[in-house]
């Protein structure tokens, strides 16, 4: 693998800086100054969704969509706005996974779900209004001046978030767990592709959109997304069979507790950790092409890999 000139403590402070600034623009588009001119939002369902959007999370997926189009030039506010649209679909989806009728978790980030501190209702409708919000933002004009280049972001984010992304993933996971007859068999692969790649990758591919690339371009990021998609899900796997709750900010063991299959059930930990190395090493040949302003991305396939919650 090719060494990335992007120290940790690099790494570290961009990544923090960009949750930052998402957590700037979250608070403000969730705010009541930029909604009082507006519909009228019920009170209750706005405090809601603030509990599960800010103060707090990584903010990995609208870190990518900022890295990848800066490989571009792209503005970095024109990237942040696709990176808010991006984790608005992610807190709906935690939302909703946190669900008794989903994986019933009473814990996210090291505070009682949304559920549990309001109710199921509130849940279900917080995670609605916020897959939409999602929809209202990336196709607004301060996007890209090109309608075609706003069109083509929706088109994908739709994409990633529905029937044969995020949504369609999780009901193969619930399949799989036997929620609906008898246990389905799993393609762990497929499903990670789906239910957490799919909206990874569209970090990654949301920078080479933005930044209207090369074909050849628009496929190396595609390709860099998938593997650390996996990468990701694999640590995800293994963090639940070795990770400590604290740290996770929610129960370990949970897949287990779920009969869930993982990688981790199919290759064992140590088959798993190899499949990690393999995929990594696919990632850097993927940013082959941008060399050095790639080292980022790279610095970000590393963290997946390595992260501890």
């Amino acid at each position: 693998m090719t060494t990335t000139c992007t120290s940790p403590t690099e790494f570290a402070q961009r990544l923090d800086q960009t949750a930052d600034d998402i957590e700037a623009l979250l608070a403000r588009l969730l705010s009541d100054d930029v909604l009082a001119d507006e519909i009228t939002r019920p009170r209750r369902l706005m405090e809601a969704i603030r509990y599960s959007t800010l103060g707090g999370g990584k903010r990995l997926r609208p870190f990518l969509a900022v890295e990848s189009a800066a490989v571009f030039g792209v503005p970095r506010e024109a990237a942040l706005l696709v990176g808010a649209a991006l984790e608005c679909i992610h807190c709906y989806s935690l939302i909703h996974d946190d669900l008794p009728a989903m994986d019933n978790s009473d814990l996210r980030r090291g505070r009682p779900t949304l559920h549990k501190a309001y109710d199921d209702a509130t849940a279900i409708l917080a995670g609605d209004a916020l897959l939409t919000l999602a929809f209202d933002i990336i196709s607004r004009d301060e996007v890209h001046a090109d309608p075609t280049v706003r069109l083509l972001l929706t088109r994908a984010l739709a994409r990633a978030s529905g029937l044969g992304g995020m949504v369609g993933g999780q009901m193969l996971d619930l399949a799989g767990e036997g929620r609906f007859g008898d246990r389905e068999p799993v393609d762990v692969a497929r499903l990670q592709q789906m239910k957490t790649g799919a909206l990874l990758r569209y970090g990654c591919i949301a920078g080479a959109i933005l930044g209207q690339a090369s074909q050849q371009h628009y496929a190396a990021l595609d390709d860099f997304g998938r593997a650390l998609g996996e990468a990701f899900q694999i640590a995800d796997d293994l963090l639940d069979v070795e990770g400590d709750a604290e740290a996770l900010g929610k129960p370990a063991g949970a897949d287990a507790a779920l009969g869930k299959t993982t990688f981790v059930t199919q290759l064992g930990v140590d088959g798993a950790k190899q499949r990690i190395r393999d995929l990594l090493a696919r990632a850097d040949q993927a940013l082959a092409p941008f060399g050095d302003k790639g080292d980022v991305l790279r610095a970000a396939a590393r963290f997946v890999a390595e992260r501890k919650s």
